[in-house]
């Protein structure tokens, strides 16, 4: 059993009382759009690099609790990261445009151009209000996928990436979170006639679909290696976005997916044939991601995130997220390093 699952028993839904949220097709490309909805020492000696990586490595081995690790919040300015984009005059962000409620276009809109929204757009056109200093910041989303989402931060394409994005000690190698603004947990999606109940033995030689880079497909793999998953599981099909697993078990290319249990539920609310099988298997915080090193930036979203919380988080929730899925009782904990 691993840390998530353990922790799944001691934090719970943080409020989340249903999942069923509805998914908008549309086929993904990259997309850079302005919105203007209304205006060390090296040395290998003592103290050098060999003790510096021993540190270092220790330190990743007691990685628990990876939704705890972000930087104390800062509403501090000055710093290099966040004067970069102040001075550029616009955030640039990573999102999905596919996901029915957190980002994605409405296609019932009556607008000329369907603007993006949904519970991650929200949050992120807080952040660009506070780092800009002015409502209606200028904001320029770029859609990415799934499998694209650490490296297009890495590359430095995007100041940041608001996508549903789950905090864990692998991710925090390559890229830094914010706290955690959203929980959930990792569930099977399959046929309502199918004879799959959940993440357990019904699984048995049944194909498994997962996004490529997502911490299901990570969690099919480490599960099927330490005898958590049945062996005869077949998990090899992913795609690079999430949306695309259901295309494949529409096709009957696959059997199950599984995902995120906000996602799935918006498949399933999608598609009335597929519904959600078992109980959520473990827990997951959705983070803001940003390039290691932008240490000032992290700190001025985690402030954001504070002020979020109290004003903004529930009203966006009750928007967004509250038909589908119930009441909430507010935004997950939240601890600092």
């Amino acid at each position: 059993m691993n840390v998530q699952r353990l922790r799944a028993s001691l934090r719970g839904w943080g409020g989340v009382s249903a999942m069923a949220v509805v998914c908008a097709l549309t086929a993904l490309f990259a997309l850079v759009l302005p919105l203007t909805q209304s205006p060390g020492d090296s040395g290998t000696g003592v103290g050098g690099q060999g003790v510096a990586q021993g540190e270092r490595i220790r330190a990743e081995a007691k990685c628990t609790a990876p939704e705890d690790r972000s930087l104390a919040p800062s509403g501090d300015q000055d710093g290099e990261a966040v004067q970069a984009i102040r001075k550029r005059g616009y955030l640039s962000v990573g999102v999905d445009q596919n996901s029915f409620r957190w980002g994605y276009r409405d296609p019932n809109s009556t607008s000329e151009k369907a603007e993006l929204e949904g519970f991650d757009i929200d949050l992120v056109h807080a952040i660009a209000d506070e780092i800009l200093g002015k409502q209606d910041a200028e904001v320029r989303f770029h859609a990415i996928p799934t499998d694209q989402r650490i490296p297009a931060i890495k590359r430095g394409d995007v100041d940041m990436v608001v996508r549903t994005m789950t905090i864990n000690c692998d991710r925090l190698k390559e890229v830094a979170f914010s706290s955690p603004y959203f929980q959930t947990g990792q569930q099977v999606l399959a046929p309502k006639k199918s004879d799959i109940t959940g993440y357990d033995g019904s699984l048995a030689n049944k194909k498994i679909c997962s996004a490529k880079g997502s911490t299901a497909y990570e969690n099919l793999e480490a599960d099927q290696k330490n005898g958590d998953l049945v062996a005869s599981a077949d998990i090899k099909t992913t795609v690079p976005n999430q949306l695309d697993c259901l295309v494949r078990l529409q096709l009957g290319e696959v059997d199950a997916v599984v995902t995120d249990g906000a996602l799935a539920a918006s498949q399933a609310a999608q598609d009335p044939t597929v519904e959600l099988k078992g109980k959520p298997f473990t827990t997951e915080y959705y983070g803001v991601a940003m390039k290691l090193g932008a240490d000032d930036l992290v700190r001025r979203v985690n402030q954001v995130l504070v002020d979020y919380r109290k004003d903004g988080w529930q009203q966006s929730y009750n928007t967004w997220l509250r038909a589908s899925l119930g009441a909430s009782s507010g935004p997950p904990p939240v601890e600092y390093r």
